[in-house]
């Protein structure tokens, strides 16, 4: 396929996951719709296909409010968080020694400084989980608290690029929660002791989720596993994060549509990177747990396509001959470069079991995972993709892959 041809479909796939599918979220309408799509674009393509389901659920809020002596503070709804409407006593904890000691019974607990300084991992999620994280949500599911009011900061490496970010993301959980900015947070100060009026529209809904997987080759002893994230976070386009990894994968299938080398390449969309409880990912896991020590590679593409500078392979515990061979081959492709390691990506399940794995993303995105102010952001939008990019990322993955 010419790069002209190429070039037409990334932009129409790009319109199609962005803009004509308005959200991704796991367990949404949106979200189902994206993963038909892309299981619809392989079957055409000749792709054996095969679709995984899984529980899941979508939220949906309609703001809330926040109240003492007549002043209100703006805050907004924790994603997945249960409803509320009440009033209690506020009370404050900025450490885990402080939040340990305090009376939260029917009360509402106003987290805030060095207690609220990065996400808490969801409570079921298994990859990364501090102690300090676990510790914090047990004392708060037996404080007996009614609900809690969050006043969070930046943390880009774990929340993204909102501000503020949500302190808790858990369907999980369900104590009610609300947060703010670190400004906000301040004015609420003055308010200790006092009864606060909290009211947060917010409810679960039940639904479904799906990973998309296409196969091609009969050798199963040595696999090659290329994956993407198809899902985003509720109120973005989710362009960079991660539409132009599934157009990668989309614009692969295409290009290696007449392999017929024994081995087997798998081309998987995972749903649920940016979800609480990676539904997707568990769900690969447990079908494959047998499986890990018959893949080769795993290739991982999550980031990508992004207007300013070069494209990044980061290599992780490669073979010396895929290593080689890697080098050979970026070398070839004037954009792409070896970018540094980073754990925040599906890579990371591969390499847990032992599988060396290559992320693929932008550098600039690498350099700067933790004072980006782009992802999980209305910001993250068709605007900032670079379709050559991605073209030339897709080249380069075809090219590697024939040769191992």
């Amino acid at each position: 396929m010419t790069n002209n041809l190429l070039l037409s479909k990334c932009k129409e796939y790009l319109k199609t996951l962005c803009a004509d599918i308005t959200e991704r979220c796991v367990g949404s309408n949106g979200n189902r719709q994206a993963t038909y799509f892309f299981e619809r674009e392989l079957s055409l393509k000749g792709w054996e296909t095969e679709i995984a389901e899984f529980e899941a659920i979508d939220w949906e809020e309609n703001g809330a409010i926040l109240k003492s002596d007549d002043e209100n503070f703006k805050v907004l709804v924790s994603p997945y968080s249960s409803g509320f409407r009440g009033e209690g006593e506020l009370i404050t904890a900025s450490a885990i020694d402080e939040l340990s000691v305090i009376n939260a019974k029917d009360k509402i607990i106003f987290l805030h400084g060095e207690i609220a300084k990065e996400q808490l991992m969801p409570k079921n999620f298994v990859f990364y989980n501090p102690e300090e994280h676990r510790k914090i949500i047990s004392i708060l599911e037996s404080s007996g608290a009614k609900a809690l009011i969050c006043a969070t900061g930046r943390n880009a490496a774990l929340a993204g690029g909102v501000y503020p970010f949500p302190l808790i993301e858990d369907g999980d959980f369900d104590i009610p929660s609300v947060y703010m900015t670190e400004e906000e947070g301040s004015k609420l100060l003055p308010k200790i002791g006092r009864n606060v009026f909290l009211e947060s529209k917010s409810k679960r809904i039940p639904g479904k989720g799906y990973n998309v997987i296409g196969k091609k080759g009969n050798d199963y002893s040595g696999k090659i596993v290329v994956t993407a994230h198809i899902d985003a976070k509720k109120g973005t386009p989710g362009a960079i994060d991660n539409a132009t990894g599934v157009i990668v994968l989309l614009l692969l299938s295409e290009l290696l549509k007449d392999y017929n080398g024994n081995r087997v390449i798998e081309i998987v969309a995972f749903n649920g990177e940016d979800y609480y409880s990676v539904p997707g990912q568990m769900n690969y896991i447990n079908t494959n747990n047998n499986n890990f020590d018959r893949m080769l590679l795993n290739i991982n593409i999550d980031g990508a396509g992004y207007k300013e500078g070069l494209s990044s392979f980061s290599l992780f515990n490669l073979p010396e001959e895929i290593l080689q061979q890697t080098k050979i081959v970026m070398n070839q492709y004037s954009g792409i470069t070896e970018g540094i390691q980073w754990p925040q990506g599906d890579h990371s399940i591969f390499l847990q079991f032992g599988v060396p794995a290559i992320a693929v993303s932008s550098k600039w995105f690498i350099d700067n995972i933790g004072d980006q102010d782009i992802t999980h952001t209305p910001k993250d939008n068709i605007g900032i993709v670079d379709c050559n990019k991605i073209i030339e990322i897709s080249q380069a993955l075809n090219t590697l892959i024939r040769s191992i």
